[in-house]
């Protein structure tokens, strides 16, 4: 047999069995081909040299000895030069010639591969294998950033990206362990929020509006699958169930183009068309590709029995035999008869016959160039670069260059050898035929529907660009502009942002609908891209300015698009039912088909600007093709693995292209399709990609230049030249030029926007105009003369116009619509008309919607269109109710009668044709167009056949134009005879009303023109005689003269609705809501009152936290009450007493004052449990309020809180309204639980039932004889008559959000005033009672005796501030209520103090990082140190000296300063760390000249309380022991104690001053903050309770809440006469400083500022030299700017040092003298020097001070104070930080060690048993002051078991001592003496170690076992 015939047997075997091939063994089996076919030839056949196989695997790997001496054998078998060999270049092709070669030098800007080749270093670690064995990228591997999440390979994603359902890493570790995403759910209530969600098949979560909204938002059309109803397909496309349209040829060909396979299901098996070719699977393919070569049929039945037709393409070394056969070139005259046949042997070869005397040897065998002998015969071959010839002797140069893909771009074919060469830009590799691009490393930007991500191609980072996006589809990129446009086909918008990701910004936002494709011009600067939905592309400025449509027509689905700027070319791909590959110039000129065979679903496009070719994707015929520009020489790269490729980007040599199926980026070489790799897969939804690099937008030559080729608009390149261009719809005036408005156009809605067809250009292109928040226009009109544009919307019932730009957007008319659907507007007097089908009224205003009124409201049923005619002063309308019919009235509403009745259905639009006298309507149930004369009659049908549903008309020139709702589309005919139809536009969705904007209105002469006609507000056309007549506002009645309104309504409803607040007149026949036009944003207004004596209203809104009042005009609006509301649920007005009162659901008060809010007072807080309603009854001295907490009831007491009592509590669910009768006597409420109204007499008796049932009733009132009353549910006002509850009648409905509602009449008579014309005699408040009347004073105010004056303010008081105010509680009453300081400008104050001298608060703003003052008032707010300060906690007041003093955690440092902020000073900057509370100086006559020290606390790393002098000497820790975070601090001026409280440890403890006697007051405290004392109680905020409570400061029991739910408690002071007196040193003349003057215990320093301020500071007391620039230095002098803080030196010396030891070398007379005062050191006051009487006085004070410390010691024993136990797990809490307004507390359990709180001391010895006499009597005074009789227990142990029993009871942890002391006793010396006589009298627990703390701060680096968080989780 012949070895062909062994080959062909062998081949159709291997083809029909399994990929893995088995040949004979004699044969040798080649390698599988792409197309999985097999091939085996002889076994001879191998390793001849020949490529037998076609792909040279029978020759690879073998060693021939073929090579003559002067060539080289590669180790492939080929030969070459030897002169080739390490010359750089590979040319063995397997670089074999380079291997072994000495080393190359490279230069110094090269890098030397480790295979010899040298290349730019700038090309190390680029991700690029250059060197060819990845020497070049053998790199370290970059770090992660703290934003970034390390995958388990090493890379590095978006920390974000971690569990966020999308595999990011390669290996899907940033997936695992992860927990499936939650949506947020749907809500309960009626009111979905925007932030509902809907969740994907595939875990995604899309807003919940987009579910079933007809757009595929997930991907995979989860959201659009389970819905009724989908957006209807197109003609020609079939549905899928899923909702996604496809090309209606797909059905049932076989292939599974919808994503749920439903086009493929229910299909017979004649489906397939005449075109097309029906496979064995029953697969539908185009006839054409029957038996092309290429398995379309995927089962090879399109090519089977096919004729030969065309001759195979053997391989370049191969010979095609006769047969079709290929054999290697070698077999060519061999003497055998290879092919089978012998056409390789024939004559035809010039094969001479074989002598058998050939030899190599001999004249080289004949041959031109090598001789080798094979089997004994002369075999020719010829030198690389060289191909034998047919004679099989001589060699012909082969050229390179005509075989793809030899050289990347350009190559020269030479003699035997070629060249490759680089565009610019590009360079050659060292393999000398490939190019790299010049520049960074290339980054691949896609689009992944959520975001737009990069990748870099060579390596695996992965980076995100733009997140949270909705549906990102196309994207393209400037380069030089650092810009990146993307598509969103869910948003429908384009948009921009730079390329980090910044300034994210909409371009084009209007008249899209699916934009699939976009690309950029990144020469001349302009965005074009493809709207499948419009079938259109368009072109616009980079910033979407000057949009023009450029290619409209026999455009079916524009998808891919891209340009090449250079040839000014535009490319792009259509999808429609006729797929094709299209060009254009960029002006749109020049079109042609470049590929419109075999495509089915041509996706991506991309261009090879360096290979001058495009590339594309056809995602249904699973291909990657390439041709050239004008489309010859098309190939397909890629045929096979391609599951459904979308988008594709080219980049040097290599594609990349996204594909759905597989969520992946992959890539292979673009010459021939091989080396195919995934770059990244697992994907979201890979749509769009592009390669990021400069060399993607060569520069090329801008045809526009720099003025924009002189065009008015859009420069658009053209070939090599330029168009100037119109954006769409604006006609050109010359060729450079466009018009600046357009003069007339067509003009329509379609639900969701409003368009434009110009008439001004041929191309009759809508545009969209740029409006926003279009919903559901229905209605349209328009005025030329401002060229507005008018629409109504039903879906916001609301009328807006614009201009016909879309600039001046606004909304006219947004209250009391319903639906409305039919406008016009009267040109002549500029009035808005419009009908209303949800209310059935026809109604009328100014353009502006001022002056509003109704004009029509019986016997309308679902009015429609409207249109008016001013020059007979008619208007009319469709109505298409039950009983459809057109109507016609004057303008003004007159002369109303029914002209047309019969023969209708549907009648939507109308037309007048003002020429002819005719009226024109639609008929969408009878399908007509008819008209008529303007009185109805004549009626004749214009058009009466293919009308499925018309809706809007309108008429111009002589032309009839509709919309029509099924055909979808704009129809025109001649409006005369119906004929010459014609299609506007077409596949157009929720086609609305039409009109056409002109310029040539008919002008009309009216008495409205002049002067308004004499009408007070609406002057309106009406019919002739009179022509026009005047109107009012609604609600509000014409006078008799016929020409002016009333000033305002007289009777009327008055209710709120959350929003607004509305009114009702009574005084007109119907019943019509007007919102009062008060200019102000209303959140949750619930109470409303009105005072009719002023015509105010006044309301109050619950999210606002306020009250306000407005006239009823809605002029004069101001907040009367900003501060201490919470929900303020009833209100009402005393318009005879002149006062509103309210209650409060939140603070559970009952409050009242003056009419503008002030004197304000709390009239009842006890035993309520939410308030709601309130009514007075100010002629009986009552009020009357309803209660519907937990045990609802009904009360009243006098309108002054007094004979309170309790009316109704029984049978009552949720009272909500409540309203007197004041006629007879009654007393109505609606309970909303009951779902009645009821009424009894006003003392509760009589009840009885008047409505029911009611189905929610919130707001009840009463006028005349009938209550009303707003109902929840049915979001209506009903009426019904007030004694039986019968005639009940809805009043107005469609009122969502209703709340209270009052009814007024302002004609009746107020009433007498009880407190008469003189307020009764009262200072402040008269408030009436049953009795009479009684004065009273604001909160916190008390009464003085004579009954009728308040005192000024509060005598003593607490003051506390909560980050944005700062309020007083007055102590002198027993109501507790806060009192809002209004301090204006307060953000984060933190601390305060309080200087009684001036009456100024002291406070600072850690916000802000300043420290102020304000009057109590709130006046005269100044900032006192502004400069220089980071977080200042602690804040004190020397109120004597006049100096202020402030810790600053930020900077650690204590300072002080005068009180306006002068002469500043650092005193403590060293060894502190953070701190915090501050302790302002004990002053007074008797404990002056020991007491005067600054106590702070530090809640650092080593937590401490410490002591010093105000000029930070003799500093002192107290107490450093067992402490957490000491926040508060405070003095008990009379024990002589210290107070703090420990936020860590939750408690609250004292000492002496000394730190000893140490104790715990309260051992349970949530998270206490600040803390202040005031006679028995101390006082103190709590963070986690937000409130402020007390206990006794000697127990530590009474505890009770002062103040509760205050939000952001901070700091909290005692202002009393008794905190702030006595006077030292420095009281007087500053001491005699010139700067800052410092009290000590028993003298005084002067000190220097550490900012000089211009004046000679002296230290020496009372030496001040003359100086003109001298200032007084009193409190009041002006704060010095600049006042930087400097550190103060070493502390100053004590008392008795002498000046020469204070001054060094100075002598004492010059020191005296001030002549050695070059120091900022405080210099201590010398005795006898300075202010000699004031110690002289300080003597007498000092006797005094003994002689009272002996009385008081004969006089009473000392208290004992409360100890407990607290070891009990407690609430822990992180370090507060101050520094925002919002913090987090984290609340843990945290078990606490067990303290004991006794007397404890160290004992050496054993135990002690000697406790002594005087010891006893000690605890016996505590006892004796406490009176509690488990104390007396503990003291009878005491004495029986002395030193043991003592231990367990009256011992306490360190550092404490005998609590004598801390009664005054035992001095200091006395008490140190003491411990030193004595051991202690108890075993020492907890002395030998401090415990540890449990829990830590988290910003000063304790360590803690848990994490902390902040404050406000509590």
């Amino acid at each position: 047999q012949h070895p062909w015939l062994l080959l062909t047997r062998c081949h159709l075997y291997c083809l029909a069995s399994s990929p893995e091939c088995a040949c004979g063994r004699s044969h040798f089996t080649c390698a599988v081909s792409a197309l999985g076919e097999c091939t085996c030839i002889p076994a001879q056949w191998q390793c001849d040299g020949d490529n037998d196989c076609g792909d040279h695997s029978d020759e690879d790997g073998c060693m021939l000895p073929t090579c003559s001496p002067l060539d080289f054998h590669c180790d492939n078998g080929k030969c070459i030069r030897r002169s080739w060999v390490c010359d750089g270049d590979n040319d063995c092709e397997d670089d074999s010639d380079e291997q072994d070669c000495p080393p190359r030098e490279c230069e110094e800007d090269e890098f030397p591969c480790q295979n010899g080749y040298c290349i730019r270093s700038l090309w190390h670690c680029d991700g690029d294998n250059d060197c060819g064995d990845n020497s070049d990228e053998q790199c370290d591997m970059r770090k992660c950033s703290d934003k970034e999440f390390r995958c388990s390979d090493g890379s590095c994603i978006a920390e974000h990206w971690y569990c966020d359902g999308d595999t990011d890493c390669k290996d899907g570790s940033d997936e695992e362990s992860c927990r499936e995403p939650e949506c947020l759910p749907l809500p309960t209530s009626s009111f979905p929020p925007a932030s509902a969600e809907f969740q994907c098949a595939y875990g995604r979560c899309i807003l919940d509006i987009y579910h079933c909204d007809g757009d595929d938002d997930c991907g995979d059309w989860s959201d659009e699958s389970d819905c009724s109803s989908h957006q209807p397909c197109r003609s020609g496309e079939f549905m899928c169930d899923s909702g996604l349209c496809i090309n209606a040829g797909w059905r049932c060909d076989g292939d599974a183009d919808c994503d749920d396979q439903s086009d493929e299901r229910n299909c017979t098996t004649s489906m397939c068309t005449a075109e097309q070719f029906r496979c064995r699977s029953g697969r539908c393919v185009r006839l054409s590709w029957r038996c092309d070569g290429e398995d379309d049929c995927a089962d090879n039945s399109d090519e089977e029995n096919c004729e030969n037709t065309g001759s195979p393409q053997c391989a370049s070394d191969q010979f095609l035999c006769w047969n079709g056969r290929c054999i290697g070139q070698r077999k060519l005259c061999n003497g055998v008869n290879d092919c089978g046949d012998n056409s390789d042997e024939s004559p035809q070869q010039n094969c001479r016959p074989r002598t058998g005397e050939e030899n190599c040897n001999v004249n080289n065998g004949g041959c031109a160039q090598k001789c080798q002998m094979v089997r004994g015969a002369v075999q020719c071959t010829c030198h690389t670069g060289y191909r034998l010839t047919e004679d099989g002797r001589t060699c012909q140069d082969v050229n390179e260059c005509a075989e793809e893909g030899y050289c990347s771009q350009g190559c020269t074919n030479s003699e035997g050898a070629f060249q490759c060469w680089c565009e610019t830009g590009y360079e050659l590799r060292p393999d000398r035929r490939s190019c790299k691009a010049l520049g960074p490393e290339p980054v691949l930007l896609f689009a992944n529907r959520i975001d737009i991500r990069q990748v870099l191609p060579h390596r695996s980072e992965y980076t995100l660009l733009l997140n949270n996006l909705e549906n990102a589809i196309a994207l393209d990129f400037h380069h030089r502009r650092e810009l990146v446009f993307w598509s969103d086909v869910t948003l429908d918008r384009i948009l921009r942002a730079n390329l980090n990701g910044s300034n994210v910004e909409e371009v084009v936002s209007t008249g899209l609908e699916s934009p699939g494709g976009l690309a950029v011009d990144w020469v001349h600067d302009k965005l074009y891209w493809t709207d499948s939905g419009t079938s259109r592309i368009e072109v616009a400025n980079l910033d979407g300015a000057h949009r023009k449509v450029l290619l409209w027509q026999n455009l079916e689905k524009p998808r891919a698009i891209a340009l090449h700027p250079m040839e000014g070319t535009i490319y792009w791909t259509d999808w429609g039912n006729t797929p094709r590959i299209e060009a254009s110039s960029m002006d749109g000129s020049g079109r042609r088909i470049i590929a419109d065979t075999h495509l089915f679903w041509p996706n991506g496009l991309t261009i090879d600007y360096a290979g001058r070719r495009m590339y594309w994707v056809d995602a249904k015929h699973h291909v990657i093709e390439r041709a050239n520009l004008d489309g010859s020489h098309r190939k397909a790269v890629i045929s096979q693995g391609l599951p459904h490729p979308f988008a594709i980007t080219v980049f040097e040599d290599s594609l990349y292209w996204t594909d759905w199926h597989t969520k992946s980026i992959n890539s292979a070489n673009k010459f021939t399709g091989k080396n195919q790799e995934i770059i990244r897969n697992k994907l979201h939804f890979p749509m769009d990609i592009h390669t990021l690099h400069p060399q993607r937008q060569p520069a090329g030559k801008n045809r526009c230049g720099d003025n924009n080729g002189g065009c008015t608009h859009l420069c658009l390149p053209s070939g090599q030249n330029y168009t100037c261009a119109c954006p769409t719809g604006f006609r050109k005036i010359n060729s450079h030029a466009c018009a600046q408005s357009l003069d007339k156009f067509l003009l329509f809605a379609r639900r969701m926007d409003i368009r434009r067809i110009s008439f001004d250009t041929e191309d009759l292109s809508d545009d969209v105009i740029p409006l926003a928040d279009v919903r559901s226009a229905v209605a349209l009109d328009w005025d030329s003369r401002d060229d507005h544009v008018y629409w109504t919307d039903v879906s916001t019932d609301t009328i807006s116009r614009a201009k016909w730009d879309g600039t001046g957007q606004e909304v006219v008319v947004d209250t009391s619509l319903e639906s409305p659907a039919g406008l016009a507007i009267d040109w002549v007097t500029n009035k808005l008309y419009w009908t209303d089908a949800g209310t059935d009224r026809i109604e009328v205003a100014n353009t502006d919607g001022s002056m509003r009124t109704v004009l029509i409201w019986e016997n309308l049923d679902r009015p429609r269109d409207i249109v008016v005619e001013p020059m007979g002063g008619y208007m009319y309308w469709t109505d298409w109710g039950a009983s459809p019919k057109i109507e016609r009235a004057g303008m003004d509403a007159s002369e109303r009668r029914v002209i047309i009745s019969s023969n209708l259905t549907w009648p939507n639009g109308l037309a007048i044709d003002y020429g002819s006298q005719r009226l024109y309507w639609a008929d969408a149930g009878m399908k007509t167009i008819e008209f008529a004369g303007l009185d109805g009659s004549k009626r004749k049908v214009l058009i009466g056949s293919q009308l499925p549903h018309p809706f809007g008309l309108t008429l111009y020139g002589e032309r009839i134009y509709w919309t029509d709702w099924q055909t979808k589309s704009i129809q025109s005919a001649d409006r005369l005879t119906g004929l010459d139809r014609e299609t506007l536009q077409e596949n157009l969705e929720n086609l609305m009303d039409i009109h056409v904007f002109h310029r040539r209105r008919p002008p009309v002469s009216t008495p409205c023109a002049m002067e308004n006609g004499g009408c007070s507000h609406l002057c309106l056309r009406s019919p002739n005689p009179n022509g026009f007549s005047c109107t009012c506002p609604t609600g509000i009645n014409l006078l008799p003269d016929g020409k002016t309104c009333s000033p305002g309504m007289n009777s009327f409803l008055i209710f709120a609705r959350r929003i607004d607040v509305r009114m009702v007149s009574l005084d007109i026949p119907y019943f019509a809501d007007v919102v009062v036009p008060i200019n102000v944003t209303m959140k949750n207004t619930i109470a409303i009152g009105v005072d009719p004596q002023e015509g105010k209203v006044y309301w109050s809104d619950s999210t606002l936290h306020r009250i306000s009042r407005a006239n009823l005009d809605g002029s004069q609006h101001e907040d009367i009450i900003t501060t201490g509301l919470q929900t303020t649920d009833g209100l009402a007005v005393d318009a005879i007493g002149r006062k509103v009162y309210w209650t409060d659901t939140g603070t559970n008060r009952i409050e009242v004052g003056n009419l503008d809010g002030s004197m304000r007072k709390v009239l009842v807080w006890q035993n309520l449990d939410s308030p709601r309603a309130i009514v007075l009854y100010h002629e009986m001295g009552f009020m009357y309020w309803t209660d519907w907490g937990e045990n609802a009831k009904l009360e009243r007491s006098g309108m002054d809180g007094s004979e309170r009592t309790v009316l109704i509590n029984n049978n009552l669910g949720w009272p909500n309204g409540l309203t007197v009768d004041k006629a007879s006597s009654q007393l109505l409420w609606a309970d909303a639980h009951t779902e009645r109204i009821e009424a009894a007499d006003l003392n509760g008796a009589n009840r009885h039932t008047l409505v029911s049932p009611v189905q929610h009733p919130y707001g009840l009132t009463l006028l005349d004889s009938y209550i009303y009353w707003t109902d929840w549910q049915t979001r209506s006002i009903h009426r019904a008559d007030k004694s039986t509850g019968s005639n009940v009648i809805l009043v107005r409905s469609n009122l969502p959000g209703l709340m209270d509602i009052q009814a007024v009449d302002r004609a009746q008579p107020l009433g007498f005033n009880k407190c008469g014309s003189r307020n009764g005699g009262c200072s402040h408040l008269c408030l009436p009672r049953p009795s009479g009347f009684s004065c009273a004073c604001p909160t916190g105010i008390q009464l003085k005796g004579d009954g009728k004056t308040c005192d000024p303010s509060p005598e003593t008081y607490l003051l506390f501030s909560s980050r944005g105010s700062i309020r007083r509680i007055s102590l002198d009453t027993s109501d507790h209520t806060d009192v809002h300081v209004p301090v204006p400008e307060l953000n984060n104050v933190i601390s305060l103090d309080y200087d009684s001298v001036d009456g100024k608060v002291y406070y600072t703003d850690v916000f802000l990082d300043v420290i102020r003052r304000a009057d109590l008032n709130g006046s005269n707010m100044e900032t006192v140190i502004g400069r220089g300060l980071k977080t200042t906690d602690g804040l004190a007041v020397d109120w004597v000296a006049r100096n202020l003093y402030w810790t600053d955690t930020g900077r650690n440092t204590i300072e002080a300063s005068r009180l306006d902020g002068s002469c500043r000073k650092v005193l403590i900057n060293n060894s502190l760390d953070e701190p915090r509370a501050i302790a302002r100086p004990l002053q007074g006559s008797c404990i002056s000249l020991v007491l005067i020290y600054l106590f702070w606390t530090d809640w650092g790393h080593i937590a401490k309380i410490e002591r010093a002098n105000l000029d930070g000497s003799e500093r002192k820790v107290l107490i450093n022991t067992d402490l957490g975070w000491p926040n508060g601090l405070t003095l008990d001026y009379d024990t002589r104690r210290i107070y703090w409280v420990d936020a860590h440890l939750d408690r609250i403890e004292s000492a002496d001053l000394n730190g000893k006697l140490r104790q715990v007051l309260v051992s349970h405290v949530s998270h206490p903050f600040a803390l202040t004392q005031q006679d028995r109680w101390i006082y103190w905020t709590d963070w986690q309770t937000k409130s402020i409570q007390r206990v006794d400061k000697y127990s530590g029991r009474n505890k009770e809440t002062v103040l509760a739910n205050v939000e952001g408690l901070m700091d909290i002071i005692v202002v009393s006469p008794q905190r702030q007196t006595g006077t030292n040193a420095c009281g007087v003349n500053n001491g005699g400083c010139t700067h800052l003057c410092f009290a000590r215990a028993l003298d005084f320093v002067c000190a220097c500022p550490d900012e000089p301020d211009g004046r000679p500071c002296f230290l020496v007391p009372g030496l001040v030299p003359p100086d003109p620039r001298a200032t007084s230095m009193s409190e009041k002098s002006p704060v010095l700017p600049n006042t930087l803080p400097t550190t103060l030196h070493s502390s100053t010396t004590r008392t008795r040092t002498s000046l020469e030891e204070v001054e060094g070398r100075c002598s004492e007379r010059d020191a005296r003298l001030g002549l050695c005062a070059h120091s900022n050191e405080a210099v201590p006051a010398a005795p006898g020097e300075g202010l000699h009487i004031s110690y002289a006085i300080g003597g007498l004070l000092s006797i005094l001070l003994i002689l009272v410390v002996i009385a008081a010691l004969m006089l009473y024993r000392h208290k004992k104070s409360k100890f407990t136990d607290p070891g009990m797990g407690n609430l822990t809490y992180s370090n507060p930080s101050y520094r925002t307004s919002t913090q987090e507390v984290k609340i843990e359990a945290i078990p606490k060690p067990a303290m004991y709180n006794q007397l404890c001391y160290k004992k050496e010895g054993g135990p002690d048993h000697n406790y002594t006499k005087e010891k006893i009597k000690i605890v016996e005074g505590i006892c004796l002051l406490s009176g509690d009789d488990a104390e007396w227990d503990d003291l009878k142990q005491l004495r029986s078991s002395r030193g043991g029993l003592l231990r367990d009871h009256v011992c306490m942890k360190t550092d404490t001592v005998s609590i004598q002391a801390s009664s005054g006793s035992l001095d200091d010396t006395e008490t140190e003496q003491l411990l030193q006589e004595e051991q202690s009298e108890c075993s020492s627990v907890h002395t030998t170690a401090t415990p540890e703390r449990r829990g830590s701060l988290s910003d000063t680096g304790w360590k803690h076992e848990r994490k902390l968080s902040s404050e406000s989780q509590v």
